[in-house]
């Protein structure tokens, strides 16, 4: 059974908004039996009933809680309300792409907002613009502000001043608000905001958010159990490209899915790297190119291991597991050089090549096998265990026990193979220098 660090479930999805939100937080037993994703569909269905929008998030203490939460499509521009019609198109298309669920349009915490929009032409008939229409608006519901502060002894008192006449505004009240203007002979003149505006209800934004000097609303979705997020993306950029962005906005995708990219992207790199410094170093170490060469060898044996570790245990390629493929490219070298060095050894010795290598095979066969079930036994304790958090090494324990299951195996076979094929020129060497030193010597028996 997995284990976790904590289960919650976050009412309403919580933030500030207009809506009503609660979060409970659970912490589950270190022993228990069950996992988190059969724990939150269990209490998705006990909370069925409740007349809410409830939702679970769960937490195995694994690094993909470092990348947030599935999908998140970043949609900036400029204009909030070509934001809101291209951010409710985005999640459409989001919605179509199989594997994906739970999909939001970044407006769910909306309120509403009553609009004014100014009859100019009717508005200088009285003389008035529309920025003097705003700001007579603006002064008659703008909230009353503290004029002065009481000091108590405990706690600080704030003083308003309102006059009788004042009442709460409603929307029909705004709409008779009476607006000074200027009628004929140049007489001031009230008029109602009704008679120079149209009214319209809208949805307005709770917050509006920027990132970069710019406004946005992010579209998010979740994916479904039994989806790849890396799949799963790949076919939703491939419908974005059809989508016709207007000018002067664009669409930038986060969550989980890029930042699990970009540390892939630093893993891929530091295994590139890991593999160049490990040949330059047995170059030093066997002052040879070819031996390091042949060593180099392991290492694809190796990966197919672990790809084949990953793909019994139905586990994916993780930023885990990609960390176990770099442990794996150093361990398992460790067989090549043992085997290798060895045959060099012998054959310096005098031994011929074939020789020497089915001879190393036998002798250097028990340390090979120790050192990997060393390793593979040290590591098959965090893929059995069901202590709190060891989910978070089980991707990359199974690649490397893969690996040198596998590897170790294989480089029993392929190792002396490829050095049979790739050490031949060096008896060929061998024997040239002994033809000439015979034909040398013989010449001088002759000439005695």
């Amino acid at each position: 059974a997995m284990t976790s660090s904590s289960t919650s479930i976050v009412g309403m999805l919580g933030g500030s908004g207009a809506e009503n939100a609660t979060s409970i937080y659970v912490v589950t037993k270190e022993d228990k039996t069950k996992t988190n994703d059969e724990l939150a569909a269990e209490i998705m269905e006990m909370t069925e009933d409740i007349p809410a929008k409830i939702s679970v998030e769960t937490s195995s203490m694994d690094m993909s809680a470092l990348g947030g939460s599935g999908i998140t499509i970043e949609v900036r521009g400029r204009d909030l309300d070509e934001l809101r019609r291209i951010a409710k198109e985005v999640a459409a298309i989001v919605e179509s792409v199989e594997g994906t669920t739970e999909v939001s349009n970044g407006l769910a915490e909306t309120g509403s907002e009553l609009r004014i929009h100014v009859k100019k032409e009717e508005a200088v008939k009285y003389g008035l613009s529309v920025a003097q229409v705003f700001t007579q608006v603006m002064n008659k519901v703008a909230a009353a502000s503290a004029s002065t502060v009481l000091s108590g002894n405990d706690q600080d008192y704030s003083v308003y001043v309102k006059n009788d006449s004042d009442e709460a505004l409603t929307r029909e009240l705004l709409k008779q608000i009476e607006i000074t203007g200027t009628g004929e002979n140049q007489t001031p003149v009230k008029v109602k905001l009704s008679e120079i505006a149209d009214f319209e209800d809208e949805k307005s934004l709770d917050s509006i958010n920027r990132i970069d000097q710019s406004r946005y609303i992010a579209v998010s979705a979740k994916i479904a159990d039994g989806y790849n997020i890396g799949k799963v993306s790949t076919v939703l950029q491939d419908r974005m490209k059809d989508y016709q962005m207007p000018e002067g906005y664009r669409l930038v995708y986060s969550g989980e899915n890029e930042t699990i990219n970009d540390a892939m992207n630093q893993l891929y790199l530091m295994l590139l790297l890991a593999v160049i410094f490990m040949y330059l170093i047995m170059v030093a170490q066997f002052q040879s190119l070819l031996s390091p060469f042949i060593i180099m060898f392991t290492i694809p044996l190796a990966f197919t291991g672990g790809f084949l570790g990953l793909y019994f245990s139905h586990s994916e390629i993780s930023v885990v597991a990609m960390i176990g493929f770099v442990m794996l490219s150093g361990i398992i070298v460790n067989n090549g050089i043992v085997l290798i060095d060895y045959m060099n050894q012998l054959r310096e010795s005098g031994m011929e090549r074939r020789e020497a290598i089915l001879t190393a095979g036998k002798t250097r066969l028990r340390p090979v096998l120790m050192t990997a079930l060393t390793t593979i036994l040290a590591l098959s304790t965090m893929v059995f265990s069901n202590d709190m958090g060891s989910a978070m090494g089980k991707p990359m324990a199974i690649v490397t026990i893969g690996g040198l299951l596998y590897g170790t195996l294989l480089t029993l076979v392929v190792i002396p193979c490829v050095y049979d094929l790739f050490a031949r020129g060096g008896d060929r060497k061998k024997a040239k220098k002994q033809k000439v030193e015979t034909v040398f010597f013989a010449d001088e028996d002759d000439k005695l």
